[in-house]
């Protein structure tokens, strides 16, 4: 049976289940997988996070350089994110340079920060016009079993969170200081396969699905940005449901993001 019969044939049963409100992991329709996140994986980082959401593993990494505001911001500082999805993570990706899956990934998690003003970056402008902090977001997809979006997002805002400031090691006299986190968005990831909404989709499921949603919502009740993906519709209602289901869960990876630990 050639591959591509193969993963037809896995759709299909897929796609039934979704059709019953099952999955193929046994969870319901409105349940992640197993979430955990370890703060301070890397020491020699600046400030780092690793985030599994069940078997998909992303590492978050923060490096504070001295740099140079941009013209036309000139009292803050600069705030840039990268996404890298390594081959040995997943058979779909390939060396080279960056694929279209890791510049939506780091498009995606960067305009949440940006959107929920996660961080003031005016606090990381240090002489305006002159000199400020450069605050890169790192994130290394280790292990892909779907939802990278929601993954990713949860171990660069969790590594900001555990961030510190390393100011006498370019400032005489000066002492590190933690990086103030002001919001915490979180991306809670809906995939719609037929006529069932799923959150939390596998890998599997990604590559069944109709379409996709991603609802990064803030600890004051905002939906801070939005992000469609794939061909599928969703009805005007069916976004009013996931909204509310991406608060509810939320509310409960944002508490592990700024502690770390597991549900």
């Amino acid at each position: 049976m050639s591959e591509e019969v193969s993963a037809e044939i896995l759709t299909t049963h897929i796609l039934d289940l979704a059709a019953e409100g099952k999955r193929l992991d046994g969870r319901g329709p409105d349940e992640y997988r197993r979430v955990s996140i370890e703060p301070g994986f890397v020491a020699t980082a600046d400030g780092s996070a690793l985030v599994r959401i069940g078997d998909t593993a992303v590492l978050g990494g923060i490096k504070l350089e001295p740099g140079k505001p941009f013209p036309d911001t000139p009292n803050a500082g600069v705030l840039t994110t990268n996404a890298e999805l390594i081959p040995l993570s997943s058979p779909t990706f390939e060396p080279g340079p960056p694929q279209p899956g890791a510049i939506e990934v780091s498009r995606v998690v960067d305009r949440a920060i940006r959107a929920a003003e996660t961080i003031d970056l005016t606090r990381l402008c240090v002489t305006p016009g002159e000199k400020s902090w450069v605050c890169y977001v790192d994130l290394h997809v280790l292990d892909h079993s779907g939802n990278l979006i929601d993954t990713a997002a949860l171990a660069a805002v969790s590594a900001l969170a555990h961030t510190t400031v390393p100011a006498k090691r370019f400032e005489v006299g000066e002492a590190d200081y933690p990086l103030e986190v002001v919001h915490y968005p979180v991306e809670c990831t809906f995939v719609r396969l037929g006529d069932t909404i799923m959150v939390d989709p596998t890998f599997d499921e990604e590559r069944a699905a109709q379409g996709r949603l991603t609802v990064a919502t803030d600890e004051m009740r905002r939906v801070v940005a939005m992000q469609k993906g794939l061909v599928g519709a969703f009805s005007p209602d069916d976004v009013k449901d996931v909204v509310r289901r991406a608060f509810r869960h939320g509310d409960r990876h944002r508490a592990l993001a700024k502690g770390g630990g597991s549900e």
